[in-house]
């Protein structure tokens, strides 16, 4: 072991030198160290151990070309040092390394600067990182930089004083390597000569823990390998000398079979084989007579250590802990049905021991400690276990602190399972709760599963700001508001599906619009504000806000960014009377761009809508905000056909009413204007062969861009209403339902569009790429569009596209190819 250890200190010294010299080729080894953790610290490698080192570097010290980052120099050489010792080659491999070990892996460079290091173990570090530090030293690069860090993070290891909510910290960890890895099984082929009862971790912890609450005070005591820290915990009589003699021939025995396992095929393996004849092998390869033997001698073993183990839980364990007779975790897991318990309780311990931030504290500890149960459950409950668990995993990810969102759940277990099967159903609402977990709160209330009030209420209540008339906090206030209404309209969309209640996603389109319209009208009011108080206003002039395509028909999904046209009504040679004028032109154009920050820019409380304004006139070439009069000379004069088709969608949001009166005029008079059918026919085929040649759809669920989907729908109203100046209704649906009570078009084609709609709706929460959720969610998506099952709904879905190539062709003369 000792040999291997000092093997691996001077290969990862090569590596490191190498990884420097690679643009540095006269560096000296300074400014970066390798810090050798455990059973490389201790210089007790394995046969086939991987090596745990914290990479540490000082920026200033550091070895780089003189333009080079300091950061990114460092992260260069740690990712070359990680792929020099493990990279598998012709010669085979060095080490493999593990830098999981370093502070908040989930989140950190693997590299981290000294001081960074230091300002963590000094304040936010986890009892478990201390006992890591006991066998801690540094192995590679700078030794002197490396052994100046351990000095400086001492006294966070071995502290003179240790106090009682450190203990009952120990103690946790104790009944933890119990828990998770005894598994209740008995010595015999499987047996994992590492995590097993009476196993290697349980002596090295039983050391450990002994180490962590007396070597503050007796140095003698902080030594690095286990059967020499056993050994000074005898004669400074904290440890019975038997204990300790026992524990010790154990250790190094259970060591030696590890060496044995390891050789047979050179894995990192613990677990004795469960084939009869490997065993043999094992057993023979140690010098013992056969399998029996050796299994015999291992029980014994295990029943002495796990016997002192014991009792080192009872005497530490805090009040409340998991006794060592409960059942242990993985056969927990194995009653509730999980597929990979032993696989799951793994990954749990890793959530206790520090990987997720939101759980480093011991108050979040504690309150996760107490739902941990409730949520297994749940999980176990989800109509998709492991899509819940990962996204689980993610919202831990995601939380910068957990104990509210675990003390709510724990306070109300229904809710726990409303969240597992949001995050089970719903990628989009998922990654929003992960982003913001207090929108768990909007769900306290029962109101959170009625719709919304009308426009002007909604606005009222996105007026309200705490600190008064501060426009920041508004822009604030509105993005929390709007995010709370999204993500309970996303959960009404799902759970009506699950319960006896049915959630039309067609009146949460509709909802998701009201709420857009509200936070334009006041996010817009407030910017107008906010200009005019720099630039003042411009005399009989104001801000005018066209909606179009979804924002227009008022049919909103979760994924719909708000197609916007900025305006302005009165003289465009107008000036403002602020103490810093503008033209009118410049002044609206500003103004536009202030509400469009609005709109989209991400604020503390988190981003709001994506804003289009490529409809404008002229399009991307033309400014952001024109007059009333140059958009109706646009349109009249210039337009192209496919920004009249946009026009059926118009709706004006915001403005003064005589403004928006106006804008609906020029809109009505350009949309009744007389055509030539053939050349708008031609103008429309042309248009819809570039979409379908440079917008694919994205997979089968794709119904807006998919050939007789919703696109062709659109195109086909857009059609008819121009060439019969007819059903001219931004509300596609009734639309549709004006031109067929004109005999325009087939009386099937509501239903068809009703369930089109639907499932767009739906599969924007569900299956957002456009491909088949997991079978698990395929109920909720035929549920929401009024089917019964699955296959019905993909039967009727495919029904509707025909439907609507059908009328296509009768309309345009074209066959349309409806792929299944």
């Amino acid at each position: 072991m000792g040999e291997l250890s000092t093997f691996a200190d001077y290969a990862l010294d090569a590596a490191i030198m190498a990884a420097m010299r690679r643009r540095m080729p006269d560096a000296e080894p300074q400014g970066f160290s390798a810090i050798a953790l455990g059973k490389h610290g201790a210089g007790e490698l394995n046969y086939s151990s991987d090596i745990d080192p914290i990479l540490l570097y000082d920026p200033d010290l550091l070895p780089r070309r003189e333009r080079d980052d300091p950061a990114e120099a460092a992260q260069r050489i740690a990712r070359t040092v990680v792929e020099l010792l493990g990279a598998v080659t012709g010669d085979g491999y060095v080490f493999r390394v593990d830098l999981r070990l370093r502070p908040a892996a989930e989140v950190t460079p693997l590299a981290l600067p000294f001081i960074a290091a230091i300002t963590h173990y000094e304040s936010s570090a986890l009892a478990w990182e201390r006992a890591a530090f006991i066998r801690a030293r540094p192995a590679s690069g700078d030794i002197a930089a490396g052994q100046a860090f351990l000095d400086a993070i001492r006294p966070f290891v071995w502290r003179r004083s240790l106090d009682f909510g450190a203990i009952a910290e120990i103690g946790r960890l104790t009944t933890r390597i119990r828990d998770h890895y005894a598994g209740g099984q008995a010595v015999g082929p499987g047996y994992d000569l590492k995590r097993g009862r009476g196993g290697i971790r349980e002596v090295e912890f039983f050391a450990q823990t002994h180490q962590l609450i007396h070597g503050g005070r007796n140095p003698a005591l902080r030594l690095r390998g286990t059967r020499a820290a056993l050994d000074a915990l005898a004669e400074a009589g904290i440890v019975a000398a038997e204990d300790a003699a026992v524990l010790g021939d154990s250790y190094d025995r259970l060591r030696t079979l590890e060496h044995r396992l390891q050789m047979i095929a050179d894995q990192q393996t613990h677990s004795l084989p469960t084939d009869s004849a490997q065993l043999e092998a094992v057993a023979r390869l140690d010098g013992m007579p056969s399998g029996t033997a050796l299994v015999e001698e291992l029980a014994q073993i295990s029943e002495t250590v796990g016997s002192r183990f014991d009792n080192l839980i009872a005497t530490y364990a805090p009040t409340g802990a998991v006794p060592v007779t409960a059942r242990p975790l993985e056969q927990e897991l194995k009653a509730l049905g999980f597929a990979d318990p032993a696989g799951l309780a793994t990954r749990i311990e890793s959530w206790e021991n520090g990987q997720y931030r939101a759980l480093r504290s011991a108050e979040a500890r504690a309150a996760f400690a107490r739902l941990r149960e409730t949520l297994l459950g749940a999980l176990a409950a989800a109509p998709d276990p492991e899509r819940a668990l990962l996204r689980w995993e993610g919202l831990l990810a995601g939380l910068p602190s957990a104990i509210n969102i675990f003390q709510l759940l724990e306070a109300r277990p229904a809710l726990l399972g409303v969240v597992m099967r949001v995050l089970a159903h719903a990628p989009t609402l998922a990654d929003e709760l992960a982003r913001r977990s207090d929108l768990l709160d909007t769900l306290i209330d029962r109101s959170a599963f009625d719709l919304p009030g009308s426009v002007a209420s909604l606005a009222a209540e996105f007026r309200r700001c705490e600190a008064g008339d501060d426009y920041q906090c508004l822009l604030d206030a509105v993005r929390r508001k709007v995010g709370e209404w999204r993500f309970a309209l996303g959960v009404q969309l799902i759970e009506s599906q699950l319960g006896e209640a049915w959630r039309d996603p067609l009146d949460v389109a509709a909802a998701l619009s009201r709420i857009a319209e509200a936070a334009i009208l006041v996010l817009a009011e407030a910017a107008k504000g906010e200009f005019a108080r720099a630039h003042g206003r411009i005399a009989q002039s104001e801000l005018v806000i066209l909606g179009l395509g979804r924002l227009g028909g008022a049919a909103l999904t979760h994924a719909s960014d708000l197609d916007i046209v900025f305006l302005f009504s009165g003289d465009h040679t107008g000036e403002s009377d602020g103490t810093r004028p503008l033209g009118s032109t410049l002044y609206y154009n500003r103004l536009a761009q202030r509400v469009i920050a609005a709109l989209s820019a991400p604020t503390a409380a988190g981003a709001l809508y994506e804003v289009d304004v490529r409809l404008r006139p002229s399009g991307t070439q033309g400014p952001i905000a024109v007059s009333l009069d140059s958009f109706a000379r646009y349109q009249q004069e210039d337009a192209w056909t496919w920004e009249h088709m946009a026009l059926c969608r118009a709706r004006p949001l915001f403005g003064t009413p005589e403004d928006c009166a106006a804008l609906s005029g020029i809109i009505d008079t350009v949309l009744h204007r007389s055509r030539n059918p053939e050349k708008l026919r031609t103008d429309v085929l042309e248009m819809r062969a570039e979409m379908a040649l440079h917008k694919p759809p994205a997979g089968p669920l794709d119904v807006k861009l998919a050939r007789g989907g919703l696109v062709d729908l659109e195109f086909l109203v857009h059609y008819l209403q121009l060439r019969e100046r007819t059903a001219l209704d931004p509300d596609l649906g009734r639309a549709v339902d004006a031109l067929i009570g004109d005999g325009l078009l087939c009386d099937t084609l509501r239903s068809a569009h009703d369930l089109l709609a639907r499932l767009l709706i739906v599969v924007r929460l569900v299956a957002p790429d456009g491909r088949y959720p997991p079978e698990a969610s395929r109920a909720i998506v035929a549920r929401a569009c009024g089917l019964a099952d699955w296959s019905g709904l993909l039967t009727s879905v495919l029904t509707a596209r025909r439907e609507i190539a059908a009328c296509w062709h009768t309309v345009f003369g074209e066959e349309l190819e409806i792929c299944e």
